[in-house]
This record gives C-alpha cells, structure tokens and sequence, in this order.
C-alpha cells in the first residue's frame, strides 16, 4: 500500500491531469485506488465529473464528517475520489493555529489504508498547510515538470519541503520520481529541458513522458479520464505506460 503525492507549487504542469490518469490507468491495471483532491480548485474532481459532490475533503478536514463518508465512486471501476470544491481554500486560515495542523490529513486517511492499494493525492499549486498535510500522509511523491523554459524554477523550494518533512516531522517521505509533461519530440526546447532535467536528477526521472495531447486538454472538460475519452490517444498510452512504471518500482 502505498500515499503518494502529487506536488509542484508551480501550476500548469500537469499536476491535475496526472492524479486523475494516473489513478485511473492503476485502477483499469486491478488496483482499489482512492484519489484525494487537496486543490481548492477542485480540478481533479471537475475531471472526474463530480463537480457536484458533497460534503467534501473540507468537511472532513474540519471534523463535519468522516473521511468513509465523501468517498465517492468515479466512472472507473476500482476508484474512488474525496472531491473538493472552493470551501477548502478557508482551511489554509482555519488550520494555521491548530497544533499538530500538518498531521491532519495524515490522521484521517489512517483508516482508509487498508482498503486501497494506492491513495493518490493532488496537491494545490503553493507550499501551504494543505500541501504540507498532503506531504506528511505521503510514503512518496511524484514532481511533475512541463517542458517548457524555466522547468525547473521553484523546484528547490520544494525540495526543500520534502526535507523539512523528513528531518523536521520525522517522516520517511520519498520522492518516486520526476515526471516530464507536455513533452513535444518536435521542439528543441522540449529536449533541451528533458536533458537538463535528467542531468539534474539522474535516475530519479521516470522513463515515461507526458506528451504534449489535444486530447489530454480535452478531457476534464467532458469530466472523463483519458482512457474513457480518447482510450487510444497517445496521451492515455502514456498514462497507462507510466502507471506500470510506478506500480513496477
């Protein structure tokens, strides 16, 4: 069983789009997957097609409701969501004097564990409390980059936070690995940041890259996964590519 994050306080990367394809193709390969949207922007939960559900993430976070209560089934078999909507924005503020405030969510998905191979959380694009929480529940994140210039901008910062994590809250945090989104093979610029980052975290980088898909775009706007949308696009190949990577490491 494995919590993995799915983090860059940079937004525009992919981040969204990887939590909800991610889960999926891993539920479509037999996994139990839960995928918990931490964003006040609800993206993954909009992607999903349950922009409508209720209570949410916010409502367990300030104990209105149990976690076993917002889980909510997805149009994929095998995974489930804890959706999230705008009202989650408010717990940055309502958590910062609580003790103990980076344990919350930790805590919370302590009794989901063991009904799931996989808990899939997408963070929101900053280093707050709600990216910190998302953190200290994690066994291990995944640091989407797009290929574009200034990929690796903001990076240390949450490098950084990793090992606050570890060193400061005693938890075992790994990262699983670097992945390149919106990867053109035609465009110089593409390779030229896919080199860079290899040069910078080596073996760290999944094999599998993102490509730069229409379809991808498409797909949250009709709340579906890619493989519901366009199960034949090169973007759900990738998808279904790397969730063999990280079920495989």
């Amino acid at each position: 069983m494995s919590v993995i994050s799915i983090a860059n306080q940079k937004g525009g990367v992919g981040k969204s789009t990887t939590a909800i394809n991610l889960s999926a193709a891993l539920a479509l390969k037999g996994k139990n997957v839960l995928l918990v949207d931490m964003d006040p922007q609800g993206a993954t939960t909009i992607g999903l097609g349950l922009r409508e559900a209720t209570p949410t993430i916010y409502n367990v976070i300030i104990d209105e409701a149990e976690i076993e209560e917002v889980v909510v089934k997805t149009p994929i078999d095998g995974l489930h969501l804890v959706p999230s909507n705008i009202a989650l924005s408010g717990a940055e503020i309502e958590l910062s004097s609580q003790i103990g405030r980076e344990y919350i969510l930790r805590n919370k998905l302590s009794k989901l564990k063991r009904n799931y191979d996989y808990i899939i959380i997408d963070t929101p694009p900053s280093l707050g409390v709600l990216t910190m929480n998302s953190l200290v529940a994690s066994d291990e994140v995944i640091i989407p980059i797009q290929a574009e210039y200034y990929a690796l901008e903001g990076i240390a910062l949450l490098l950084k936070a990793i090992r606050l994590v570890r060193d400061r809250l005693g938890i075992p945090l790994e990262i699983k690995g670097f992945l390149i989104t919106m990867f053109d093979k035609r465009t110089n610029l593409s390779k030229e940041v896919r080199e860079e980052v290899k040069r910078t975290f080596g073996e760290k980088v999944f094999k599998t890259m993102i490509p730069r898909n229409v379809r991808l775009a498409e797909a949250p706007s009709y709340g579906r996964p890619i493989f519901l949308y366009a199960p034949d696009s090169r973007g759900a190949k990738a998808y279904m590519k790397l969730a063999e990577e990280v079920d495989g490491k």
